[in-house]
Order: C-alpha cells, then structure tokens, then sequence
C-alpha cells in the first residue's frame, strides 16, 4: 500500500508540476503595426518623411553616356597615338556618369531648413594620357569623384558648396550641352549665401564666395596664375537682382574678385515669345584690375578674353518630347561659338540628344588668352551624342 501510495502522489505531483509549467509559457507579443513610408507634397512630387522624424526628403539623380568626336578644341573630340605605330590621330571621348542626389525640407520656426548634395561619378577615357611607351594615350578608367554641391539653407541663408551666384543667379547660358565655348563663370565654390524675395517679381542675392583652386585661366596658363581660391582672408563678394515676369526676366549680377581686385558683371534678358519658342540674350564686362600687373587676361569672375563678351540663343519646342536648342558667344578676342542640339525624350526620364559644336579660336597660339579649349587649330568642329536616364 504504501509503494501504491507513493507511486499515485508522484504521478499527481509531475501532473500539477506540468500543469504549472504549461501556464507559464512564453507568451508571443503581438506584432506592432508596420509603419508605412508617408509622402510628403509640401516640397513638391517624390518626398517621403524619414520615418520618425518631421523631415521630408527625396532621392534622385542620372546616368548619362556621352560619346563624341571631332576636334578637341570643340570640346567634343579627343586625341590619342597608334598603339603600334606611335601616330598621333583622333578618337572618341567616351565619358560615363551616375549622379546622385538627395534633398530634404523642414519646417522650422525660423522658415525652412533645406539641404542639396549631388555627388558625381565618372568613368571614361582621359584625352592624350602619356602611356608607358612615351606616347599618348586614351586609357579608360574611373575618374576623380566629385561632391558638386553640399549646402544647407535656412530661409533665405545658404551655407556650403555650390556653384557661384555670378552663374547660378544670372544663369547658365542656354540648354546646349557645350555651353562654355566661351566661357561665362568658375562656378564650384564654398559660399555664405543671403537670397531674398521682395514679392512682385523682385529678388536679390548677395555671396561671399571662397572661388575655387583653380580658375578656367589657371587651369591652362603656364605660369600658374589665374587661381580662384582667395589668397587671403578677404573673401570674393557677388551681388545681384532680378526681376520676373510671366513675358521673362531680366537680372543682373556684380563680382569683386579679392584676388586681382577686379569687378566683372553680367546682364541678362530672358523672353518667353511664344508657348514653344524661347529666346535669351547675356552680356558680361570685367575691369582689369591686378590682372594687368600679372599679364593675364581671364580670372575666376571674368573667365572670357578681353573686357567683353555675349551670349545668346534660344529653345524651340516643336511637341513635348522634341526641341531645338541653340547658342552663339563671343567675347573681346575674337573668339566665337556655335552650338546646336536636338534633343528627344524617348519615354518620360530618358533623353537622347545630338549636338554639333564649332569654335574659332581669334587669338590662336598666345599665350595670354590661355588656348583654355586645348584647341590645335584655329578653327574646330566636333560633336557628340547624349543618352541620360533621369530618376
């Protein structure tokens, strides 16, 4: 009786023990509600708040496939060497690009808290690269990275790196890819940036702008001067206004360059003639300055030769998928170019475009006008073909 006895109290004991441990197990939580990515309109198509917070921001950017020919003073072609005979001969200018870039937007009580960044990657060949043997060649690889644009602005103050209000505010000269056949600006430079809006079409920017290392002039004028980058701790200052329109605009924009203390300026007039045409037309004039003291006739804010220079063109639409793109420039040396393109857009956010380029080079061989093209002769001819898909 009593090995019966102890055998049924065990038998109850491992029961009630089981019972106990069934209901303490491991309860699973219930899973949290997933938080979906929230669109955010406020700043316009493609934002997204960052989840958790009460920023917008918006991921974009391009890849591009270049490839032209011709003339390397029309910027378009490139020149190499026979691998086995060492000939000197033309070839393509291949260049790839991926472009990145994000913005953000936030609303403060301060105005808005805005940032840009767009950073480049390239790969393609790099025009008469010395090869081993001595001679030129055309050798492919990734090129230089490079961080285009990092600002920050908050209302109406930008902070960081971007490309000159003398261009930015003013304008790039028209919708052709080879626009700088004459040059019009250094573009990349640190700045502290103040725009403001006036209201009824009137707006105004002032910058204090560190330039860049190294000018247009610089970049090819042997005996190194020319550079951009202030020299001291007195910074460049560009000033400008505008005025818009729904007929255009029309803007002006001044620079004091601290390096040569020279004063360069740009006038432009924008006019919307007709729903598919458009028309525009620049003008820029710099001082001399300490430019004279070195010999040199171009600088970061005055990049053309001589005192002048224009530019003008226009875009006409023919449908909504294919226009016309034009622009002549000249400046003081009798330098002249030409630029046309067509460009179509296949689906919406890929765009193919055909340019032809030409530029007459008026002081050909002299050293002070910088030979900045990398021009072999007087007159070149080139062109190229785009492809770009935009995301």
């Amino acid at each position: 009786m009593n090995i019966k006895s102890l055998l049924l109290g065990s038998a109850a004991a491992l029961i009630a023990v089981s019972g106990a441990r069934a209901a303490d197990a491991v309860v699973v939580a219930e899973p949290e509600p997933a938080e979906y990515v929230k669109i955010c309109d406020v700043y316009g198509a493609g934002y997204f708040y960052i989840p958790g917070t009460e920023t917008c921001l918006r991921i974009g950017g391009y890849i591009r496939y270049d490839a032209s020919g011709g003339d390397i003073g029309s910027f378009d072609g490139a020149r190499t060497s026979d691998v086995t005979s060492g000939k000197d001969q033309g070839t393509w200018l291949k260049n790839e690009r991926f472009t990145l870039k994000t913005w953000t937007g936030q609303e403060t009580e301060l105005g808005t808290l805005k940032t840009y960044t767009e950073m480049r990657m390239n790969f393609g060949n790099h025009n008469a690269d010395a090869g081993y043997d001595g001679f030129g060649v055309n050798a492919a690889g990734n090129k230089a990275f490079d961080l285009h644009f990092a600002w920050a602005q908050l209302g109406g103050l930008r902070v960081g790196l971007d490309e000159s209000a003398f261009d930015t505010f003013v304008g790039y000269a028209g919708n052709v890819i080879q626009d700088t056949l004459v040059p019009y600006g250094g573009f990349q430079t640190n700045e502290i940036q103040y725009y403001f809006d006036a209201g009824n079409g009137f707006s105004a920017v002032v910058s204090l702008e560190e330039g860049s290392g190294g000018s247009v002039a610089s970049a090819t004028n042997y005996n190194g001067y020319g550079v951009g980058t202030i020299d001291s701790y007195v910074p460049h200052v560009v000033g400008g206004v505008k005025y818009t329109q729904g007929w255009g605009d029309i803007v002006g924009v001044v620079a004091y360059d601290s390096n040569y203390e020279n004063v360069s300026g740009k006038v432009r007039l924008d006019v919307n003639v007709t729903n598919e045409l458009s028309l525009f037309g620049m003008v820029g004039y710099g001082s001399d300055g300490k430019l004279g003291d070195v010999g040199l006739a171009r600088s970061f804010y005055k990049p053309w030769g001589g005192h002048w220079a224009f530019w003008a063109g226009g875009t006409y639409k023919f449908t909504d998928k294919a226009s016309f793109n034009a622009q002549v420039s000249g400046d003081q040396f009798k330098n002249y170019g030409v630029a046309a393109n067509i460009a179509y857009t296949l689906v919406p956010g890929f765009t193919v475009t055909g340019e032809v380029d030409y530029l007459h080079d008026g002081r050909f061989g002299d050293l002070d006008n910088s030979n900045w093209t990398g021009a072999t002769k007087k007159n070149s001819v080139g062109g190229l073909i785009r492809f770009q898909r935009d995301f």
